[in-house]
């Protein structure tokens, strides 16, 4: 479903449970300034729902490094761990259409049931798609499971989702804007994540629920992220459908790398904007390496 705004609206929203990098740096930058050339608005929200890794400190930081480089936002900020109850309204709403069910099986069980099938299917991120153990349990095995004290993840049934959007007959697709004014309509075709968990049994709702239900509510346009997100896309789309959302246009820009090709990343410990401030370094100069990461080639 497409909808009207007002104004261009976009938003820049990391995770709290680390220190911003360069990376994080210049996909703030590119959300600032595309609000700002086209009069929009510019939204920060903190994508915090992994509340065991997610700390006040690392929040405070993200305001502190944005403040340094001379970004503003709309404020309050919005912060996901104060807000389960939009992403569980999403996710019963899927349950009551049929369209998700429990999982009780381990990653390790799921591994065990394809190990014999060396080309059984992968989604995007190189893990097996699921092979459906959950999704014809009984209520009454699913209670038994339950009062055994197993918590169950939720999935969604791809198939059954696909079918209900087939039989409303609206293009499952989205915009993709470019560099420049190169646009393209991109052909979605979630089946890729297979039965995707979309609420996890420890948090009880998941990234993909999450960023969907925001945007919607904050009334986001514009989605500037980076390029490892685009296959997500495929499963957003889906979701948007599903739960009748607003389908916003998409940006996935370029990620920056370090010397050795991989991208800057939290995980591998990516240099921090703080390390670099500590080092001496001044807003002008992070904004001026940031400009030249933009023009240089992909």
């Amino acid at each position: 479903m497409t909808r009207s705004f007002s104004r261009q609206t976009f938003r820049f929203a990391p995770s709290s449970n680390g220190y911003l990098h360069l990376g994080h740096a210049y996909s703030a930058t590119l959300n600032h300034e595309l609000a700002k050339a086209c009069g929009g608005r510019m939204l920060l929200r903190i994508e915090d729902i992994d509340v065991e890794r997610c700390r006040p400190e690392f929040e405070q930081a993200i305001y502190d490094d944005l403040g340094w480089l001379g970004l503003s936002w709309e404020t309050p900020v919005r912060r996901q761990s104060e807000h389960f109850g939009d992403y569980a309204g999403a996710l019963e709403r899927l349950v009551r259409q049929g369209l998700a069910y429990p999982c009780f099986c381990s990653r390790g069980e799921v591994m065990a049931a394809v190990a014999s099938k060396p080309d059984w299917p992968r989604d995007p991120d190189g893990s097996p798609l699921y092979p459906g153990l959950c999704r014809r349990l009984s209520p009454v095995e699913r209670a038994r499971r339950v009062a055994q004290g197993r918590a169950p993840a939720l999935r969604l049934d791809v198939k059954a989702a696909l079918a209900r959007v087939a039989s409303e007959g609206a293009p499952l697709d989205w915009l993709e804007k470019g560099v420049g004014d190169a646009t393209r309509r991109i052909a979605a075709t979630p089946a890729i994540w297979g039965d995707a968990v979309i609420a996890r049994r420890d948090i009880r709702t998941s990234y993909h629920i999450a960023v969907v239900a925001d945007d919607a509510l904050q009334g986001v346009t514009d989605v500037v992220r980076g390029e490892d997100l685009f296959m997500a896309t495929h499963l957003h789309r889906l979701l948007q459908a599903l739960l009748d959302l607003p389908t916003p246009a998409w940006r996935h820009h370029r990620l920056l790398r370090d010397a050795s090709g991989q991208k800057l990343s939290k995980s591998l410990r990516a240099k921090s904007l703080r390390a670099w401030r500590q080092e001496g370094m001044s807003p002008e100069a992070a904004r001026r390496r940031l400009a030249v990461e933009a023009l240089a080639p992909p």
